[in-house]
């Protein structure tokens, strides 16, 4: 039997959910799992169904029957095959924790991807990429070479047939041009609980602010600098007695964390763009332990 997911978004009205589970009846497929939202601010309507054919109809075949419904309503709506792993490309500067993290994740199955490649402005990391068999790329990038560099990035997407581009601490600001073509499809991880202490040091002026709390937000992509919809955030208590260097140490913790969480989220398609916020379907409990090993 073969597992699929179905992603679903449109306007609100009567009718979709049972189009959608009686359309998934008639095919002979089970719903394993199934999440759906209602924005009432927007008018929007999310579904996330994962189900399984019992009676061997292929994807192609699922997806063609399931367009009349679609049209129906107007959907943005996706049938997804469960064990393709995503093909991702990670960006990195010369920052490692994030990087070797998710290759650490990756290596055990803990994140099921294919990592096409990692991408950097700097060789820090070429010998930690080169030694787990997966291609290292230099792209220098400066002032006068920007447009050219992010060429050279769109090349490599489109040769590795990149699904989704990980900013695993990749400190250099992409060009709002490339924000757009590759919208929803780039998650960066920022070093603050956004959207407080934005920019340069967050952690600093978290000191110099005598916080309690710090902590990290994974979040889409786009040409507002630090400020697209946000997918994952999580913080980390600390005291007086703590040192601008200690809440480094700890604030990188939480960013490790916060980004595997965020693309978790994303390769298994639970997460949905909302205008300027997400909607972000939590893994069930009896779903998790399939999602985590692909």
């Amino acid at each position: 039997m073969t597992s699929y997911i179905l992603t679903v978004s449109c306007q609100s009205t009567r009718g979709i959910v049972a189009a959608i589970s009686n359309y998934l009846a008639e095919q002979g497929c089970n719903i394993v799992d199934s999440s759906q939202f209602d924005d009432l601010d927007t008018g929007m309507f999310f579904m996330r169904v994962s189900f399984i054919s019992e009676e061997g109809v292929g994807q192609a075949a699922l997806i063609e029957g399931f367009k009349p419904i679609a049209e129906k309503f107007a959907m943005d709506a996706e049938i997804h095959d469960g064990k393709k792993r995503m093909k991702v490309l990670l960006m990195v500067s010369r920052f490692g924790h994030c990087l070797n993290d998710l290759l650490y994740r990756w290596k055990i199955g803990a994140l099921p991807i294919d990592i096409v490649g990692v991408v950097s402005n700097h060789f820090d990391y070429q010998k930690v990429v080169v030694n787990h068999d997966i291609p290292f790329h230099h792209i220098k990038v400066t002032k006068e070479n920007k447009p050219q560099a992010e060429a050279q990035l769109l090349d490599l997407v489109e040769q590795t047939g990149t699904e989704l581009v990980v900013l695993a601490r990749y400190m250099q600001v992409l060009s709002d041009a490339l924000c757009r073509k590759m919208s929803g499809r780039i998650i960066n991880i920022h070093h603050s609980f956004l959207p407080s202490f934005k920019g340069a040091n967050p952690y600093k002026q978290a000191y110099e602010r005598g916080v309690k709390l710090i902590g990290a937000t994974a979040h889409y992509v786009t040409a507002d600098l630090d400020e697209g919809p946000i997918i994952e955030q999580d913080t980390a208590r600390i005291t007086h007695a703590q040192s601008a260097e200690d809440y480094v140490s700890i604030g990188r913790d939480v960013e490790s964390q916060v980004l595997a969480r965020a693309i978790h989220a994303h390769i298994h398609y639970r997460t949905f763009l909302n205008g300027n916020r997400t909607v972000v379907f939590p893994a069930s409990p009896g779903s998790y332990a399939s999602e985590r090993m692909g």
